[in-house]
């Protein structure tokens, strides 16, 4: 058979070609999930220490993983194409362009974060205030890292795993938004910082969203089935009143 070969789906690829193309997407999704955790950890980094440089690199990064995504897309289109994959070869290619969506908005995530680092600079930050959006970012990495993993060995369960925990994100954020509410009426001068700080909570708890998107994307990959669209929910802060 040629290189030009149609595959007849997963049943046992006879053209090396064909599984290389394959294996670009599974490497580039690797490659743009490992960048994106690094620029969640360094853009929570720069705004925890007012880091402006650390924040600039961040937000040029996240042109190499835009470039990256187009990659993927172009590839899965031409491997359609091409090859008229079926089976779970179809679903690898499909979930490719959907993960690579998710981890090119985990990107965006992080960019909006570093963009906000000098407006917060003149706020002295109270600990409680540091300390939840540190804890907020190790839960959305936490749930990014495991989500990567369970790409990687194609585990079903450890994809429904994450998205089960996505609701304790949800609870830590609207904690923290009660709190950053309660700031801004003790002191009107803080409202300015504050209003900052409450968009880059949202940003990483949209962060374990989109985790939780990939999670539903492996778990389709793994299996041939979507998991249930109710997905446990937590985030509260459209009810939270703070009183006077």
């Amino acid at each position: 058979m040629s290189d030009e070969a149609t595959p007849t789906g997963s049943a046992g690829h006879t053209v090396s070609a064909y599984d290389e193309e394959l294996e670009f997407l599974v490497r580039r999704i690797s490659e743009m999930g490992g960048l994106a955790e690094r620029m969640v950890e360094e853009a929570v980094a720069a705004l925890i220490n007012s880091d402006a440089g650390l924040s600039q690199k961040v937000i040029s990064d996240d042109l190499i993983l835009d470039d990256a995504e187009r990659q993927v897309g172009e590839k899965a289109v031409l491997l359609i194409a091409k090859r008229q994959p079926m089976a779970s070869d179809l679903r690898d290619i499909i979930g490719s362009i959907r993960i690579a969506a998710d981890l090119e908005r985990v990107g965006d995530m992080a960019k909006n974060i570093a963009k906000r680092v000098i407006a917060v600079q003149s706020m002295a930050q109270p600990k409680s205030l540091v300390r939840g959006l540190e804890h907020l970012s190790e839960l959305a990495l936490t749930q990014l890292k495991e989500v990567l993993d369970a790409y990687s060995t194609k585990s079903a369960d450890l994809a429904n795993t994450v998205r089960e925990r996505d609701e304790e994100i949800d609870a830590i954020y609207t904690s923290l938004f009660r709190e950053l509410l309660t700031y801004m009426m003790e002191d009107p001068r803080n409202i300015t910082a504050c209003t900052h700080l409450l968009f880059c909570a949202k940003n990483i708890e949209r962060i374990g969203d989109h985790a939780t998107n990939v999670a539903e994307s492996v778990y389709y990959m793994a299996t041939g089935s979507q998991l249930s669209p109710d997905r446990p929910q937590d985030d509260e802060s459209a009810t939270v009143v703070v009183e006077n």
